[in-house]
């Protein structure tokens, strides 16, 4: 990815962006790394007459610094920060949905945002339907009277599946309706939804944005000044927020997004040519094969293919169960996109809470998430465990 695809009106590229925009240098000390604002409550000059934090909750200016600092590489001119990828979920349907109301989603989706919506909401009177989001007409003729939003991942967690923002965006607004984006597994880096039509992104800043595997968090992110107005109003009203630590640690991250997200991309395909070629794998699922069913899109709309990869043991559930446990440099492990190299069995980890649904995954499949160690070390500790089956 060059520094060019990504810039802003002011001309910064993403990488200048990642470790510049709202971490301005501190301007009691001059410290260059935006502080720990370690603190539940700010003095007041008088009363209601501050500097613009009161209480910790409602704001706090670590917070300030890395929602600045996503809005800016996602594209958009608001953003939230919240205590977990679900929180922010949840937080943007409170603001969007209300009871009678109907969404869309995907029909591969990350199983925690299928709890929240058919566990939670669905009690609360949302309805939902699941649909292939790859197939247009199918997206059509699930529209309702009540439908209001449009709920999609892509690439998917964990089949890979890629959606093509634009046309989705395009019949949902035909019908005066949102289309949220969750960019957790591209990225801002190799993605950004807005670019294309979606009204609202939202990620797991606990995945590549941290990037350590020491800290969760959740980002919702919108052009609409309404919308996150109500966003703001239920940060402060239900208090899901990250802490000032939790932030430092993502914006720490966020300033080597895009070396590593360079670092994750080689690797990853240098995994899928062994996965293709090797007996134990009835099929890999990574849309920079030119087989991939969307890889065509994802040419179009992402600037990489990123560091997931998902395959179909040929042994079946007991080859993918045994794999999971044969690995060395791979660790055995919920989560993703850190610098080190997880491996899992959806099917009772992951997603399990999707098990009996429409969004069940293959009890054959198993989820890599390759991180940014030497590449021939990978190799070697995927082949060898894929050779033990």
């Amino acid at each position: 990815m060059t520094e060019a695809s990504n810039q802003n009106e002011d001309g910064w590229g993403f990488n200048t962006r990642a470790i510049h925009v709202g971490q301005e240098p501190e301007a009691v000390t001059g410290a260059v790394t935006v502080p720990i604002f370690q603190t539940s409550t700010f003095a007041q000059e008088d009363v209601g007459k501050h500097s613009g934090y009161e209480y910790a909750r409602t704001g706090n200016p670590t917070r300030t610094a890395l929602q600045d600092v996503l809005a800016s590489l996602e594209g958009v001119a608001h953003g939230r920060s919240y205590a977990s990828g679900l929180a922010a979920s949840d937080t943007l349907l409170r603001a969007m949905l209300g009871p009678g109301d109907h969404l869309i989603m995907g029909n591969d989706a990350y199983g925690g945002t299928f709890r929240l919506i058919s566990k939670v909401l669905a009690p609360m009177g949302i309805t939902w339907t699941a649909v292939d989001l790859t197939d247009l007409e199918a997206l059509e003729a699930a529209w309702t009277d009540q439908t209001k939003l449009v709920w999609l991942e892509t690439p998917t967690n964990p089949l890979l599946t890629v959606f093509d923002i634009a046309g989705i965006a395009a019949v949902a607004h035909a019908h005066d309706s949102k289309v949220v984006v969750d960019n957790t597994f591209a990225t801002p880096y190799l993605q950004q939804p807005a670019a294309h039509g979606a009204d609202v992104v939202v990620h797991s800043t606990t995945k590549y944005l941290g990037g350590h595997s020491d800290v969760v968090g959740g980002f919702v992110g919108t052009d609409d000044t309404a919308l996150d107005e109500q966003l703001g109003f239920l940060q402060n009203a239900v208090g899901a927020v990250p802490g000032p630590l939790d932030c430092y640690l993502t914006m720490r991250g966020i300033k080597t997004l895009g070396v590593r997200m360079d670092r994750h991309n080689t690797n990853a395909a240098a995994l899928v040519e062994v996965l293709q070629n090797h007996k134990a794998v009835e099929r890999v699922l990574y849309p920079g094969l030119v087989g991939h069913p969307g890889h065509e899109v994802a040419t179009r709309q992402m600037s990489g293919f990123g560091g997931m990869v998902s395959f179909l043991c040929a042994g079946g559930e007991a080859a993918a169960r045994e794999v999971t446990t044969r690995t060395n440099v791979f660790t055995l492990a919920e989560s993703l996109g850190a610098v080190e190299s997880l491996i899992e069995f959806p099917a009772a980890m992951t997603h399990a809470s999707a098990a009996d649904s429409p969004l069940e995954v293959p009890n054959s499949l198993v989820r890599l998430s390759v991180g940014i160690e030497t590449t021939h070390d990978l190799v070697d500790d995927l082949t060898q465990a894929l050779d033990s089956l």
